[in-house]
């Protein structure tokens, strides 16, 4: 309720300052995110001096796709996370954007996320919107809440799914048993999570196991959704550590096999990666579009089990 009636802060900016004991309702402080108001008072929400921010800006090669004086489109690399967190201050990508953009990136998020509207996983590569004002990073984030961004991400799993084609419907919550994982749920628990993904290729490498690549469109923006999509199908993607299974790589071809456990198994990077991105320019009103090229471990592998698998385009 609190969101839809404070626009210009984030879901997130609002848990922060509840969390901080600045949100009261009729003079008693709410502790609780998901306190339901019983009776009718006044909430009123003190807005704290912002914080001199402690990140420390970091020359990093940044590789950016398009920028202008109200956003950046960035092509992450696997490995790098986007904001700092516990245990990582210092090389993440708000570091790199702080060196970069100096103070010219939104607030919206707080101290620790200056300019990021959404995020990608560290091991996840792809593509990324920065805002630099607060008004660019509310349209932005409205659009991304109400669906109208399109996003495509392509990924190499275990397995096929049982159509080259089709939609993924089921509900996504956070795991009751590892608060790192998130996990399919019943259609009166979670979240609504919706993937639509369609076969570029397919691998054989023997007649129990197989290599697919695959594009998702994503309808709905879940913490994991295609890795627990996928997952949940039977599907794993090769190198993710988090959701993994055990897959036995006896007879297949040892390049591949090298491949696989060099690239993605032993640095835990899940083979996903965001492709491209569709969204209207907040201040320009212009249809924008991105698209980055395949990572060279995307290719390596691909290129690997064209010419040593039953390859099925």
């Amino acid at each position: 309720m609190i969101s839809q009636n404070l626009e210009e802060f984030s879901r997130n900016r609002i848990k922060s300052l509840i969390n901080e004991q600045n949100v009261l309702f009729n003079d008693s402080i709410i502790s609780d995110q998901s306190q339901k108001l019983k009776k009718t008072g006044i909430i009123s929400i003190s807005i704290p001096e912002p914080k001199e921010s402690y990140i420390k800006p970091k020359k990093m090669d940044l590789d950016i796709l398009f920028e202008d004086k109200y956003l950046i489109v960035l092509n992450k690399k696997p490995g790098i996370v986007v904001h700092p967190g516990a245990g990582n201050k210092d090389s993440t990508i708000v570091n790199g954007l702080l060196y970069h953009c100096e103070k010219t990136l939104s607030d919206i998020g707080g101290v620790l996320r200056p300019g990021i509207v959404h995020r990608i996983d560290k091991m996840t590569s792809g593509v990324l919107i920065v805002a630099k004002d607060n008004n660019v990073h509310k349209s932005l984030s409205d659009q991304f809440k109400n669906r109208t961004i399109l996003k495509k991400y392509i990924c190499l799993c275990w397995n096929k799914l049982p159509k080259n084609d089709g939609t993924i419907v089921e509900n996504i919550a956070r795991s009751r048993f590892n608060r790192k994982k998130m996990t399919v749920c019943n259609k009166n628990e979670g979240k609504k999570a919706i993937t639509e993904y369609r076969l570029l290729e397919n691998f054989i490498l023997n007649v129990n196991l197989s290599v697919n690549f695959y594009e998702c469109k994503l309808h709905t923006g879940r913490t994991h959704q295609i890795r627990v999509h996928f997952d949940f199908m039977g599907c794993p993607l090769i190198g993710d550590d988090l959701y993994k299974k055990k897959i036995n790589l006896v007879n297949i071809n040892p390049q591949i096999s090298k491949l696989i456990d060099g690239n993605f198994n032993i640095p835990k990077r899940q083979a996903l990666h965001a492709k491209s991105i569709n969204f209207l320019h907040p201040k320009k009103n212009q249809k924008m579009f991105f698209e980055t090229e395949i990572p060279d471990d995307f290719s390596k592998l691909l290129n690997n089990l064209k010419k040593n698998s039953h390859h099925k385009p």
